[in-house]
C-alpha cells in the first residue's frame, strides 16, 4: 500500500490549493516544499508587490480629490512584511495540518512512477501531483549575470529601503508595478523594454495606454531598445544600450520573465521529457502515467489564479471526474495604478472600445477621470463576446464581468439588456455593448466553413 493517496510536489499556491481540494475529498495528501509553504506568490510576488502598490495608489486618490497624504515609508514596508507573515509559513503549515496534510519539508526528486525521494527518503502515492513552479530568467546580456547584488523580483519585493534610482530591466506586469511602486514611494524609476510598448504581450492598445500613464506618474520608459552591456561603477549600475546611450542607476532590477522549474527535478525516472515551454500535459492535465502537472511548471498560462484553477481540476479528476481545463477566459490584471487588465482573445472580428472619460459621473470620484485615457474594448465573433481590455481605476474588478460572459458564452445581447449600476465604472459597458452591436449590424458577419460550402453549391 502506497504511503499517500497524493504527493503533491511544491508546496506554492496552486500545490497548496490541490492539496486542499484533494483532502476536502477524503484523500490521503501530502506536500512536498523546499522552502515555504505558499511560494513565490505569498513571499515574493503577488501579495508583498501588491501591499507596496497600495500606500502609493491610496495617496495619490486622495490628492485626486483635493485632500492631502503622504506616504509613511517604513510604515508601508512593515505593512508589507505584515501581509507576508514576516516571511514565516508557521500559519499555511498548521493550515495544512487542519485538514490532515502532511508537510513533507526537503528537497524533493522523482524518483519513478508514484515515487517522490525528499532529501533522500523515499515516499510512495497513487498519483503524484508536480507544481514546482518556475525560476527567474536572467538575459544573456554581457556583463550582466557577473554583477554582484543585481535585483531580481524577490529582492525588490523584499526591499528594505527606497532606491534613489531604479533602473528595470523587462516591461512587463512586474517591471512596471515595481517601478510604480518605487516611484510613488519617493524614488526615481527607469524601465527599460525592447518592444515599442508596455506590456509587449497584450494587445497593442493597451501597453501603449498603460505607458501613457506611467510617465504621467513620472516614469521613464525606454522603448525599443535592448540592454547591450552591464557594468558597475562604484555605487552605480550601469546599463548600456544598443543605440549606445547609458543608463544609471543605484539599483537594477531584472524582471525579464520566468521559466519552468523542471530541470533536476527528476522527470528522466517516469519517462517524461520536457517541453521547451515545461512539462506537456493533455486536456485533462495528465503529464504521464499517474503523473499530473499544474502551475507555471506546464507553461500553458504562469498566473496564480490559473495554477489554482489547475488543482482543481486535478483533484476532480485524481477523484474519478473528467473534467479538462478551459482556458478560452483568462483574466490577467496589471496591479499599475490605472491597472491594466484582459481577458479572452486580443483580437476579433469585430471590436468596440468605450472610454472611462465618457463613464456618465466619473467626475463623482475625481476630476482626474474626466480626462483619463481608460478605456474599455470589447471584442466579438458577433454573437458573444470573445475578449476584452481595459485600463481603469480597479479594472481588474469590472473586467470580471467580461471574463463571465466570455466563459459562459452569453450573447451579446443579453449583455446589452444588463442593468448596470450607476454611478459606476461597470457603467462602460452600456456604452461599450452598445458600440459594439452597431459595429456587428453595419458588417456582415465573416463567412464560415458552411458558407462557403453553400456559396460553391450555388456556382
Amino acid at each position: 500500500m502506497s504511503d499517500y493517496d497524493v504527493i503533491v510536489f511544491g508546496g506554492g499556491a496552486p500545490g497548496e490549493h490541490c492539496a486542499g481540494a484533494l483532502a476536502a475529498r477524503g484523500l490521503r495528501v501530502a506536500v512536498v516544499e523546499r522552502e515555504l509553504v505558499g511560494g513565490e506568490c505569498s513571499y515574493w510576488a503577488c501579495i508583498p508587490s501588491k501591499s507596496l502598490l497600495r500606500p502609493g495608489e491610496a495617496v495619490q486618490g486622495a490628492r485626486n480629490v483635493g485632500a492631502s497624504a503622504q506616504v509613511d515609508v517604513q510604515a508601508a514596508l512593515a505593512w508589507r512584511d505584515y501581509m507576508v507573515s514576516n516571511y514565516s509559513d508557521a500559519g499555511q503549515a498548521r493550515w495544512l495540518a487542519s485538514r490532515g496534510i502532511d508537510l513533507l519539508r526537503g528537497t524533493g526528486r522523482l524518483a519513478g512512477t508514484g515515487v517522490v525521494e525528499v532529501d533522500g527518503v523515499r515516499h510512495t502515492a497513487e498519483h503524484i501531483v508536480v507544481a514546482t513552479g518556475s525560476d527567474p530568467i536572467v538575459p544573456p546580456v554581457p556583463g550582466l549575470r557577473e554583477l554582484e547584488g543585481v535585483w531580481g523580483t524577490r529582492e525588490a519585493t523584499s526591499m528594505k529601503a527606497i532606491p534613489r534610482r531604479l533602473l528595470v530591466l523587462g516591461g512587463g506586469a512586474a517591471g512596471v508595478e515595481l517601478a510604480q511602486v518605487v516611484r510613488r514611494l519617493g524614488g526615481e524609476a527607469v524601465v527599460v523594454e525592447g518592444a515599442d510598448r508596455v506590456m509587449p504581450r497584450e494587445a497593442a492598445p493597451l501597453g501603449q495606454a498603460l505607458g501613457e500613464a506611467l510617465r504621467q506618474d513620472g516614469i521613464e520608459l525606454v522603448l525599443g531598445k535592448h540592454a547591450a552591456a552591464a557594468r558597475r561603477e562604484g555605487d552605480e549600475y550601469v546599463l548600456q544600450l544598443d543605440d549606445g546611450t547609458e543608463l544609471r542607476g543605484d539599483k537594477l532590477l531584472v524582471a525579464t520573465g520566468r521559466r519552468p522549474r523542471v530541470e533536476g527535478i527528476g522527470l528522466e525516472t517516469v519517462g517524461v521529457e520536457a517541453k521547451p515551454h515545461g512539462i506537456g500535459v493533455d486536456e485533462y492535465l495528465r503529464a504521464g502515467e499517474r503523473l499530473w502537472a499544474i502551475g507555471d511548471v506546464t507553461g500553458i498560462w504562469p498566473l496564480t489564479h490559473v495554477g489554482e484553477y489547475e488543482g482543481d481540476v486535478v483533484a476532480a479528476n485524481i477523484a474519478g471526474e473528467a473534467r479538462p481545463a478551459n482556458y478560452e477566459a483568462v483574466p490577467r490584471v496589471t496591479y499599475t495604478d490605472p491597472q491594466a487588465a484582459a481577458v479572452g482573445a486580443a483580437e476579433a472580428a469585430y471590436s468596440a472600445t468605450a472610454r472611462v472619460s465618457e463613464v456618465p459621473k466619473t467626475a463623482t470620484y475625481t476630476h482626474a477621470y474626466a480626462e483619463s485615457n481608460g478605456f474599455m474594448t470589447l471584442l466579438s465573433d458577433g454573437e458573444r463576446l470573445t475578449g476584452a481590455y481595459a485600463l481603469g481605476p480597479e479594472a481588474g474588478e469590472w473586467l470580471q464581468q467580461a471574463t463571465l460572459a466570455i466563459r459562459a458564452h452569453v450573447p451579446v445581447k443579453v449583455l446589452d439588456d444588463t442593468i448596470q449600476p450607476f454611478p459606476s465604472f461597470s457603467g462602460i459597458y452600456g456604452t461599450a455593448v452598445k458600440t459594439l452591436l452597431m459595429a456587428i449590424a453595419d458588417m456582415p458577419l465573416p463567412a464560415g466553413p458552411m458558407d462557403a460550402q453553400m456559396a460553391n453549391m450555388s456556382k
